[in-house]
């Protein structure tokens, strides 16, 4: 114990606490410089200085109080099981859920409360409510959320977000204020405080019952079996890149940065708005606009027959630290060699990003710093006047650049280890230039069909019913987490029965609409496979190319209208028959090279950007 800084006495007693109120004696604190989260019972939360401030120490144990109630009095699978499957529903029932945990712990203990209260404080600084100006720019969850908080707990709005939340707290309180009142007497009963919650944001028109009929069959409504789960898959495709997530969450670069734009968006959220119904005075509602950019077009005709067993799940989740490690050291000393390739390579993409982000100089200016390179002129010919230049900084976008790896069977090998060595050194690179990068990757749960095929052939096997394997779809990297901490999560592609069947279309929704929810103003969307997307179970009982179809028009709607940008690399296959943008590669060694000359092509490209859909 003498040996013991006060940081390591206070890690032990905030390990101790986190244990006896999950109580899950398996419960680890880690402490983090980055953004505290939880996986299980590993909490990260933030680190205090050396010397223990007061306001530190409160934030730690606030966000450790966090994670420990949610282990207590959270049921991740009866939340799952209700959840709306629209992106800005789903936040903002998420964002609810965790006031019920939190108000659970702070109406029972005060310093438990003070601990929560500085947690949400330190959140709150970091949200887009904080920078608001207008009602549109409000993130509905976070709103939502604080006013749930302030009725559950009578704790008031954190002051930095007060002049947000009293843009739309009129709106807001108008239309479910009156349900407050009913979370808070359901406040230990999760099941019944979801209802209540989901009936909320129905109220707020963000999502619809699940056993609403569904439009397309409406000529044989006697058909209830499966109709759950088929509606859930429909909406789940429809929802993914719904317009409001890109509003709600406060993503308003691409119309900030052309004003038709922004006025065509407001002239279709004030129409949209007017067709819902007169409800009264909507001006102070965050705006929801009907925009195409990220809206799924209905003639889609795509499904899913469940997405009761899809899973979304972070590499750390599949396997143990241990195994991770090792998966790591295999991959590499697989690509000993190749790295150093791909490592020059990735010096050259830094260069040529760094290059764009260098200062210039305006020169012959009137006023500014004096150009010594310009005294000759006044030397030789006196008369001349002093020349000035002035420094200004080159307009460089914030950007951000999803990469999203085929994990199917077919990539097994050498393909997946050089995509994991690519993707692992792009990362570093980008991160080395202020660039935001996210590593995803998609398969299924099981080869030929998993729990979804078992649930048709139960359900009698009715005709056509879309897509029938459960998806898996895994985070290597955040894209706000550090490379260092998500390093060893590449090791995973590496893993023994880890790679099965591919579903494209539905990892493109999937990946294109987590970049809707991020603020950066160029969002960059790689797609990295060796085919066109294959599941037997799906294919074997629906209409020939079903997957295909599906694939090809999510990338046309993508390319056409989304905000995001897309290039797919093909890996022994031609996928410029699906992509705009793209390349195809016969030698997996050209895949790192590959990378990085597409990158800085769409870096240094900006026609390409403003070209869209031509």
């Amino acid at each position: 114990m003498a040996d013991q800084s006060p940081l390591d006495l206070f890690k032990q007693a905030l390990t101790g606490a986190s244990r006896a109120i999950a109580r899950d004696p398996e419960v680890e604190v880690a402490w983090s410089a980055d953004v505290p989260g939880a996986a299980g019972n590993r909490f990260r939360v933030p680190l205090p200085g050396r010397d223990l401030p007061s306001d530190q120490v409160t934030e730690a144990r606030g966000f450790a109080d966090s994670f420990a109630l949610k282990l207590r009095h959270h049921d991740a699978g009866l939340h799952a099981k209700s959840a709306p499957p629209e992106p800005i529903a789903r936040a903002c029932y998420d964002a609810i859920e965790q006031v019920r945990y939190e108000a659970l712990g702070a109406n029972r203990f005060g310093g438990m409360r003070a601990n929560l209260d500085a947690a949400t404080e330190l959140r709150t600084a970091g949200d887009k409510i904080v920078r608001a100006q207008n009602s549109s720019e409000v993130p509905l969850q976070t709103a939502l959320a604080l006013l749930v908080r302030e009725a559950l707990t009578g704790e008031a709005v954190p002051a930095k977000a007060q002049g947000g939340i009293e843009l739309v707290r009129d709106f807001l309180e108008e239309k479910v204020g009156k349900d407050f009142g009913a979370l808070a007497e359901k406040l230990s009963d999760q099941e019944e405080f979801q209802k209540l919650a989901l009936d909320m944001l129905r109220e707020l028109d963000l999502t619809r019952p699940t056993d609403a009929p569904d439009e397309s069959d409406s000529d044989s409504p006697d058909e209830d079996d499966g109709a759950d789960d088929e509606q859930t898959g429909e909406d789940e495709n429809q929802g993914e890149g719904d317009p409001q997530a890109a509003e709600m969450a406060g993503d308003m670069a691409e119309g900030e940065g052309d004003g038709s734009e922004s006025s065509e968006a407001e002239t279709d959220g004030d129409m949209s708005e007017g067709e819902a119904g007169e409800e009264g005075d909507t001006s102070n509602a965050p705006v929801r606009p009907n925009r195409p950019q990220a809206d799924i077009p209905p003639s889609i005709d795509y499904k899913a027959f469940t997405t009761r067993f899809d899973e979304e799940i972070a590499a750390p989740d599949l396997c143990d630290a241990e195994e991770l490690d090792r998966l790591r050291a295999y991959l590499d000393s697989q690509l000993t060699g190749l790295q150093g390739v791909v490592t020059r390579l990735a010096n050259r993409l830094q260069r040529r990003l760094m290059a764009q982000q260098n200062r210039s100089w305006d020169f012959d200016m009137e006023e500014g710093v004096l150009d010594a390179a310009r005294l000759a002129r006044v030397i030789i010919s006196p008369g001349t006047a002093l020349s000035y230049k002035v420094e200004r900084d080159v307009d460089f976008k914030d950007t951000i650049v999803t990469l999203l790896i085929d994990n199917s069977g077919s990539m097994r090998g050498r393909p997946i280890s050089i995509a994991a060595i690519s993707a692992d050194i792009l990362a570093r690179t980008l991160e080395r230039c202020g660039v935001k990068t996210e590593i995803l990757g998609f398969t299924t749960r099981a080869w030929k069909g998993g729990q979804s095929r078992e649930a048709w052939l139960a359900d009698g096997k009715p005709q056509n019913p879309g897509r029938l394997n459960d998806l898996r779809h895994i985070i290597y990297k955040q894209a706000d987490e550090p490379w260092r901490r998500a390093r060893r999560n590449l090791g995973l592609m590496m893993r023994e029965g880890l790679l099965k069947e591919n579903i494209d279309g539905e990892a493109l929704i999937w990946a294109h609409s987590r970049l809707l929810y991020r603020p950066e103003e160029r969002r960059i969307l790689m797609v990295i496979s060796d085919g066109a997307p294959v599941d037997d179970s799906t294919l074997s009982v629906n209409s020939a190319g079903y997957l295909e179809a599906h694939l090809r028009s999510v990338i046309e709607w993508i390319e056409k209208v989304s905000p995001v940008q897309l290039v797919a690399i093909g890996i022994g296959h031609d996928v410029t028959r699906y992509y705009r943008r793209a390349v195809t590669i016969m030698d997996v060694e050209q895949l790192g090279g590959t990378i990085m000359e597409q990158l800085a092509e769409l870096f240094e490209d900006e026609k390409g950007v403003k070209g869209r859909g031509r």
